[in-house]
């Protein structure tokens, strides 16, 4: 669905393929050095403590968007800017 790319001055450049589906059997592994790994209703998932950046994307995929390229760049943890090609 989508490609991301996390620019920082502070932890490098990291890049992210997003991927959805439509059914899954079974739970999370939390095998996740991020945190504790659950499922989260779509509509409450820009009320956790997540970048602002995560916000983008998320509304994009909720909005259906076919594909798309988001660039965003951070200083420290602050979005400083963002681009997207669809």
């Amino acid at each position: 669905r989508g490609l991301v790319t996390f620019v920082s001055d502070i932890f490098g450049t990291e890049y992210m393929h997003l991927f959805t589906c439509s059914s899954f059997d079974g739970n999370p592994k939390n095998d996740c050095n991020e945190g504790v790994l659950e499922w989260v209703k779509k509509e409450l998932i820009c009320e956790l403590p997540i970048w602002e950046g995560d916000k983008i994307f998320f509304k994009l995929l909720d909005k259906d968007v076919p594909f798309f390229s988001l660039k965003l760049v951070y200083n420290g943890d602050k979005l400083i800017s963002h681009e997207i090609e669809f």
